[in-house]
């Protein structure tokens, strides 16, 4: 059992780091190439994080592999030049050449190189979802079928079955009767539980056939069983053609997109206004970590559901205009479209302090994700 579980760990913690190095490389790779196809020069394009293992010059970069097996980096010809570089690089270049350099380039092609590496990961969450829609992805379906029937039970000794579908449920009411057609497990659950202690009718679908079922949900049932001692879920897996694949694929992926956004924004105005916040509501790289262990439980597809949303969410993060994100930098390039450039050298101590920020959170969300699992 031991050694089960010591392989089951190492196996985890290598999976999340070749996922997390394989996201972030992704991400920097799609500034690689779009800087390519501007022109800007690429002076080194690292696999993993310094220091530097080995590397090799090809043309004018160079391809290094870093001691550090997380995600990986770009660098840019004159990405973080200071303004007295820049003006010494005017004086040395000939105007032709002067193009390779990031800062030489023009507003919108710095901006496409800085939303290139957001766009691979969102691009990735999309590849990935299609993948999945092919298999059949489950959904809500807007109604309620049986998960489980407990034996000795009132739905039991009425006959209900698992896999039922629920078509209608009708109560008694002062004036006679009245008939609830639930979409959702949340509409069945609490018309059952107003009517405990009543005589019901639950209307099912089982094999194309109709079944009526008299039942008198518990006034007071045992712990977990609820008052018919069923579970219900309005989720199924659903397939779809060939041709709805890439419109599915892009409906659930800006559906979680804005999910994402809602729920970093809800955290952000809570901490602002001094709201708590749940502990289990912030993960850094352990909390990640447990995740990838449960994902490859489930296998390949369960891997692949939990790749996409982490493309996502690394998406989310940087297009956030924070300095040192991609968005923050993209911030300064709007900035300077309103006339309000900010010096070379001022923007480059923000970046490095809002890099120091985020290493600091990801410390302290670290340490929290460790709590968390000590106190279980």
């Amino acid at each position: 059992l031991i050694v089960r579980y010591t392989f089951f760990m190492i196996l985890t913690i290598l999976s999340f780091v070749a996922i997390l190095s394989f996201l972030v490389f992704i991400h920097e790779f799609g500034h690689y190439i779009v800087a390519r196809i501007i022109g800007v020069r690429v002076e080194e394009f690292g696999f993993g994080l310094p220091p530097r293992i080995w590397g090799k010059k090809v043309g004018e970069t160079v391809y290094s592999v870093n001691a550090l097996p997380i995600g990986g980096f770009v660098r840019l010809a004159g990405e973080d030049a200071l303004e007295e570089e820049e003006s010494n690089v005017k004086k040395a270049y000939p105007k032709k050449e002067l193009r390779s350099f990031f800062w030489a380039r023009s507003k919108k092609e710095r901006s496409a190189i800085l939303l290139a590496g957001v766009t691979m990961n969102f691009f990735l969450a999309f590849v990935l979802t299609g993948v999945l829609v092919t298999r059949g992805i489950v959904e809500p379906t807007g109604r309620v079928h049986i998960e489980t029937v407990v034996d000795g039970t009132p739905a039991s000794v009425a006959g209900i079955q698992k896999l039922d579908t629920v078509l209608s449920i009708t109560v008694p009411t002062q004036t006679g009767v009245q008939t609830v057609i639930p979409k959702k497990p949340e509409d069945m659950i609490s018309t059952i539980k107003t009517h405990a202690g009543e005589q019901i009718i639950i209307t099912i679908e089982r094999s194309g056939k109709t079944i009526d079922f008299a039942v008198v949900p518990r006034v007071n049932p045992p712990k977990g069983q609820g008052a018919l001692g069923v579970a219900v879920s309005d989720l199924e897996r659903k397939t779809y053609p060939w041709y709805m694949v890439p419109i599915k694929s892009v409906e659930i992926t800006f559906t979680r997109s804005w999910q994402m956004l809602s729920s970093i924004a809800n955290v952000l105005w809570r901490l602002l206004t001094g709201v708590k916040v749940d502990s289990a509501e912030v993960s850094g790289p352990i909390g990640i970590a447990q995740v990838t262990g449960q994902a490859i439980k489930y296998g390949w597809e369960a891997v692949f559901e939990f790749v996409s949303i982490l493309s996502l969410n690394l998406a989310i993060l940087n297009i956030l205009p924070f300095p040192a994100l991609d968005g923050g930098r993209l911030l300064f390039v709007f900035l300077e479209k309103l006339g309000k450039k900010t010096r070379p050298d001022i923007e480059r101590i923000i970046h490095q302090v809002g890099m120091m920020v985020l290493l600091a959170l990801t410390l302290l969300i670290t340490i929290n994700d460790i709590l968390r699992i000590v106190r279980g």
